[in-house]
Order: structure tokens, then sequence, then C-alpha cells
């Protein structure tokens, strides 16, 4: 018999899962997951785990809260580690008590962990404190799903009134409270999916907010705050008036290097889509790198056009005779997070380029005298062949060698399918291959209507020659100046 985890998993901002809640979610045999729970939580599960969604929406139930009890219970007797992923926290109206009781029952090890619940969730994201020393002092937690099961004279009165599932109810509800004394000029809030950037929030009066709420067809599931701590969103939102909030865009990078943009664009508030179009692959041959590598002493300079070239670099060293002492090249990198790569080795760039492309590269050569000097490349099996030509040209012996591959990944066309009914705002494009495997598995006319973002010029050239319309170029040809370009187009100031 093995145990089984009660884990909160937030409101919907997946970085508010706890890391407590992460670290046993890694370990999981087992995961069952509900409709409110982030999906992108369950990539920190291994691989192998299974998976079971067990979501319950307002008509919908992929299973009976009886059948999941069984579950947990029959995984736990076979002995499987099982993680029970719950929105919210499991003890907030999250029927955690009753999945415990149910494990204890049957005598089966449990453990709760806490998870940040949606109404605090609400008030972090919107600028509405829930208590406010000038405001309020106290707080009730209603479910709204049976008007008349609440005792709204008690209820009614408290200082601020949050309500759970309760936005199809609430017209009922608004007037049970103003039947009972509550003034209708009170301010109230409806917010469906908060912390996420499809966050849509709603504000009013109790007398007001039901016909809004109709207004702006706000669906469930969608939390409601009642209370003069509403008024302090105008001065205290910051989420909703992030630069980017509630743009969906896509990032094409490979899966393993997408991570970086896509929490960049996070940050400024836009939903960040990841469709990987390409996918890092070690090399088909080996043997040309492995040979440069036992022979690493005699190049004058070892250059690298991309971080995915020094890791696959590394681990060839890494697996050889050789270590870093036998290297005496100086060192060139294409660009800074080449660099960064490199000097993540403890090593030191002796040269890089202005403009951070093949042009500038040869450009930073320029003062160098390459006669007869011996350059070692390590880079993708397919790319621009201007480097090494030119340095040729200057009098360089030249080794190109293949590190590394790039391929479509398995499942990139149904996963572009996917992610463009969803209707994005915008693309970006981070090189040649990311456009040209995007337009191998969706075609450039997949794009009618969504802004194209491009890191640099060759990118940009690549994009037009494929019938692709380029929206805005980065001036400075890295992740920093991409996201500058984004923001000039789709960002907007505070209060716009």
């Amino acid at each position: 018999m093995s145990k089984v985890y009660l884990i909160g998993a937030g409101p919907g901002d997946p970085e508010l899962l706890t890391l407590k809640g992460r670290r046993i979610l890694e370990q999981a045999e087992v995961v069952l997951y509900d409709h409110l729970a982030p999906e992108a939580l369950l990539s920190h599960a291994p691989p192998d785990a299974e998976r079971i969604y067990v979501g319950k929406k307002r008509s919908e139930h992929a299973a009976s809260q009886e059948e999941i009890c069984a579950l947990l219970v029959a995984h736990a007797r076979a002995g499987r580690r099982v993680v029970r992923l719950k929105g919210g926290d499991p003890f907030i109206f999250g029927r955690g008590g009753e999945e415990a009781e149910a494990l204890a029952d049957a005598g089966i090890p449990f453990e709760v962990v806490p998870g940040v619940t949606t109404p605090l969730g609400v008030a972090a994201y919107t600028g509405v404190p829930l208590t406010h020393r000038d405001h309020t002092s106290a707080v009730t937690f209603v479910t709204g799903h049976s008007v008349e099961a609440i005792d709204w004279d008690r209820v009614g009165h408290v200082d601020t009134v949050v309500l759970f599932m309760g936005l199809t109810q609430f017209p009922a509800i608004a007037r049970e409270l103003i039947a009972r004394g509550r003034s209708p000029e009170t301010p109230a809030m409806a917010v469906r999916w908060a912390t996420r950037p499809d966050q849509e929030t709603v504000t009013g009066t109790l007398a007001t907010l039901p016909e809004l709420i109709v207004r702006r067809g706000l669906k469930p599931p969608a939390t409601i705050v009642i209370g003069e701590v509403v008024r302090l969103r105008e001065k205290l939102d910051w989420y909703e008036r992030l630069p980017l909030f509630g743009r969906r865009i896509i990032v094409t990078r490979a899966r393993e290097q997408a991570g970086t943009l896509a929490g960049r664009l996070r940050e400024l508030g836009a939903e960040a889509i990841e469709l990987p179009t390409i996918e890092i692959a070690p090399a088909a041959d080996y043997a040309p790198l492995d040979r440069a590598i036992a022979n690493l002493a005699c190049y004058d300079w070892l250059l690298f056009t991309s971080a995915n070239g020094v890791r696959y670099f590394t681990e060839r060293l890494d697996r050889s005779a050789a270590d870093l002492r036998s290297l005496r090249a100086r060192i060139c990198a294409i660009g800074p997070a080449t660099r960064a790569a490199v000097e993540a080795l403890h090593l030191k760039c002796d040269l890089m380029g202005r403009e951070y492309v093949a042009e500038g590269l040869l450009e930073a050569f320029a003062a160098h005298d390459l006669a007869g000097r011996r350059i070692l490349l390590p880079r993708a099996a397919v790319a621009r062949d201007l480097v090494p030509a030119e340095l040729a040209r200057r009098g360089a012996v030249v080794d190109v060698v293949e590190a590394y591959r790039t391929v479509i990944p398995e499942d990139a066309a149904d996963r572009a399918r996917e992610v463009l009914a969803g209707r994005p705002d915008a693309i970006t494009f981070t090189s040649s291959s990311t456009v040209q495997n995007f337009v191998a598995i969706a075609g450039a006319e997949s794009l009618a209507g969504v802004k194209v973002f491009s890191i640099g010029p060759i990118t940009s050239a690549t994009a037009r020659s494929l019938g692709i319309e380029v929206t805005a170029e980065a001036r400075e040809f890295t992740i920093d100046g991409l996201l500058a370009a984004i923001t000039g187009v789709l960002g907007y100031s505070a209060g716009a």
C-alpha cells in the first residue's frame, strides 16, 4: 500500500503551486487532476506517470465524487504513489475533506498539501485585498450553489463576502442581500479565470453587477467579491495593467529552449503558447566531431554560433579522453546567449560581433590575421555557409563539424492545429529553422490575421521568402530585442 497526496494546485497561474506540491508531483506514479487544476502542472510529473482526468464542470462530470474516491483507494492499494491535484486548496470548497475521509475509512495513508485558494488569487491579481484596516476586518467565504441553504441574515452583513460557484445564482443572491438590508451601492466584482492571462474582471455594485455579468457574457468558473474593498481595485490593480496582459503569443522555439522567452512573455502579462517547431537532436554521425576533439590542441579558434553548439560540443568532450585542458584556442561566440553558455563552463569569450548574426561575426574577425589559422566550428547539420566560406577566403582552415541536428517534432502538426484554433494574437520566430518548419507543418496562410515577430533580418528574410508578412523585427537580435518589438506593437500603457 502506498500513500495519497491531496495537493492544492492553486487558482490558475501554474507558478503558484507550492514548492512542496511540486516536489511530490515530481515523484508521482498516478495523477488524478480536475478541471480547475492548471494542465501545465502535469509536466512536472514523471513522463511515465499515469495521468487521469476526473474534472467536474457544472453539467459535465468526467467522474463522480464516489468514483474519484474509489480510484484513489484502488491505486494506493496497488502500491502506487498517488497525487490528487485539485484547483485552489483541497480543503476550501474543493471536496478534499470528503476524499480525505474516504481514504481514512479505507485505512489509506494520506497527506494534504495546501494550495493558494482562489479568493487569495483573485485578491492578489485584481488589486482587491480581502481585508484592509480602513475597510474590513471580517471575510466570509460562501458557496453559491444553493441560495436557500445560506442564512443571508447572518452572512450578508459581513464586511467582505466571497462567493464561490455563485455566478449563475448571483441575481437571486444579490436580491437576498439587498432585501436583508445590504446597500445596493455596495461595490461588487466578478472574476473569471483569476491569475491567468485570460482573467476577466467585471466590477459594479450589488445592484448593477448581475446585469453587467449578462452583458459581458461572463461564464463559470468565476468568483464574486462583495464589499468596500472592491473600491481599491482602481488604485491597486497591477496585473491587468501589465503591457501584454491578455495577449496570446505563440513561441516556436525548441521545447528545451522555449522557457526563457515564454517566461518573459508571462512576466509581461501575455499567455505564452508553446508550439515547438524544431527539436534539437544528436548528430547523425559524431565521428568528425570526435576526431576534432581528439585534436583539439591544434586549433587556433573555437567558433560557436549557438548555445546548442556549446552544449553538444561539451557533451562529446565529456565522452572523450580529453577535457578543457586540451583547449588552447581562442573562443568566439555569435551573441550574448551563446557567450553565456560558454561562460557557464568557466571559459571566457575572446570575440563577439556587434550584431548577433553571421555578418556581425565576420566583421569581428576583420582585425585578425587568419592566414593559416585553424578554426573549429561545431554547429547544426544544416546552416548558412557564409561564415566558413568567408573565413576560408581570408586564409583560414575551417573544420565544420556536425554537433547536432534540428528536426520537426512528431506532434508538431497536431499541436499547430490546436494552437491556431485558439486565435492567437501573435507568433514569434527566433531562427530561419523555426519559420521553415512552421510553414512545413501549418502553411504560411495559417497566419492570416496573426502578427508576426522576428528576432532578426535573416529570420525575417526567410519568412518573407515563404510568403509570411513580418509585423516587426527586433532591433537588437536577442530575446530582449524581440520582447521590445512585441511590446512596441502589442503593448499598452497603464489604464489604456
